[in-house]
């Protein structure tokens, strides 16, 4: 006979039930919110740490956060730093906060109870950006099967190249799964020692980064669409489409412009060969999609390049992908509505379909309160610290798309912009998407229309 739930754990069931029903982006930050105190707590723990000793309150928070925010900025290395359990704490949070803690909920209670309850479809809705309820489950499957694939695949061709460097079969097996959940998650975060600067012309170890970022930069809806019509791209969804488009332009705009501007600069890729400057211009192409890493020092390149990866990093990856940003089909979308105005067209129009000005509109409000958090935060640091506008910016830009490149500010930044990154991390990972979500559904209804008059632009 089944126990009866006890009243107040019903309770708080219906309140997180109602929550999920009016307000499931609320709910979304409340989940990331508590994700984030717990890893930090684990991180706390003086078993999380190489010395034995429990970590400062701001490095084991900023490290909690980077990890579930996917993001990769840190104030402390974290080869060295951290533990193989801090290691594996973070591990975990980097996968909770690729997949997203919404999706991780339904996939668990999918497990549990053979089903998904209202409450889940709605959570992982918000999160997935599926506007069909019936099609969450779908998606759910779509996601773990695809994540665990990509990563698997990510990890066998890595851990063979860390035998090859001479580590054990159980360390190259650790360190080849670690990098291939940073990697498909665009979290940046490596445990390797020195990082990845000994392997700025190795195509073994930086193709694979390349492919995952790219590939976890598209978003799970286009990946499940371009899935299940492998065959036939005209039956790909719209947004598949743009987001194919607009990520695989922006990438080769990046690895071209990029690669021009360091390729006689002698600190970065002026003394390497030409093989390995191309692969270097191909990596620091992708990597300011999301993902972070970098064979060369950030800090070495020139104001143009820093310039040129400002740009790509607040476009970010696709929708409901582990990349931050904008979202390339914001970007797609208002490309498409300054050409319709150039041209005189009364419809914003694309692979046959016409999108809604709705959705221009919500483009343009995420965009412009993107903008105002990286002025914002911008303004912030500059006050606290006496930096140049062009490091700052980087910095703060890279944390709100959760990319994780920097220029080796960070671990420089006095306390309070620490907690201005941290915040902006978690508005990078979760403002946008539940602003959205949020614009989307305040659509009113008013029965009296006001006269309609032009103001003059321009």
């Amino acid at each position: 006979m089944a126990r009866e739930i006890p009243s107040f754990l019903r309770a708080g069931r219906d309140a997180v039930d109602a929550i999920a029903r009016h307000s499931p982006a609320r709910l979304t930050l409340m989940v990331f919110l508590g994700v984030i105190a717990v890893v930090t707590a684990l991180l706390s723990l003086p078993i999380a740490t190489t010395s034995g000793e429990s970590a400062p309150f701001m490095d084991a928070l900023f490290m909690a956060t980077s990890a579930v925010c996917v993001t990769g900025l840190t104030i402390v290395d974290v080869a060295s730093y951290w533990s193989s359990f801090g290691h594996a704490v973070i591990m975990f949070a980097i996968m909770v906060g690729g997949l997203g803690v919404m999706t991780l909920a339904s996939i668990l209670g999918l497990a549990v109870s053979r089903r998904i309850g209202l409450t889940q479809r709605l959570l992982a809705a918000q999160e997935t950006k599926t506007t069909r309820l019936g099609e969450v489950g779908t998606l759910i499957r779509a996601v773990i099967i695809a994540s665990l694939s990509i990563t698997a695949v990510l990890a066998l061709a890595l851990i063979p190249r860390f035998l090859a460097l001479g580590e054990s079969l159980g360390s190259a097996a650790w360190n080849g799964w670690f990098l291939a959940v940073s990697i498909f998650n665009n979290a940046g975060i490596g445990i390797i020692p020195g990082g990845l600067y000994d392997f700025v012309g190795d195509w073994w170890m930086c193709l694979p980064i390349i492919v995952g970022t790219f590939i976890g930069s598209l978003g799970f809806p286009a990946i499940l669409s371009v899935a299940t019509h492998l065959r036939q791209p005209r039956r790909w969804t719209l947004h598949a489409k743009l987001t194919l488009i607009t990520s695989a332009s922006l990438f080769g705009l990046g690895a071209v412009l990029i690669g021009a501007f360091e390729w006689t600069n002698p600190a970065t890729f002026g003394s390497l060969p030409v093989g390995d400057r191309i692969l270097g211009s191909l990596l620091a192409g992708i990597t300011p999609r999301s993902s972070g890493f970098s064979t060369v020092d950030i800090g070495e390149m020139r104001e143009a390049t820093w310039f040129m990866q400002d740009a790509l990093m607040f476009v970010g990856g696709g929708s409901a992908s582990t990349g931050g940003g904008i979202k390339v089909t914001t970007f797609a979308v208002m490309l498409l509505a300054i050409v319709a105005e150039a041209r005189g067209d009364r419809d914003i129009e694309a692979f046959g379909r016409r999108i809604e000005l709705t959705t221009v509109r919500l483009a343009i409000a995420v965009s412009f309160i993107g903008a105002t958090f990286v002025g914002l935060a911008t303004l912030a640091l500059l006050v606290q610290t006496d930096l140049h506008l062009d490091v700052i910016l980087f910095e703060v830009i890279s944390a709100f798309a959760t990319c994780g490149l920097s220029t080796g500010i960070t671990a420089d930044l006095p306390t309070s912009s620490h907690y201005v990154l941290v915040a902006l991390m978690f508005a990078g990972r979760t403002g946008t998407m539940t602003l959205a979500a949020a614009l989307a559904l305040r659509q009113r209804r008013r029965v009296i229309r006001m006269p309609e008059e032009r103001p003059i632009i321009g």
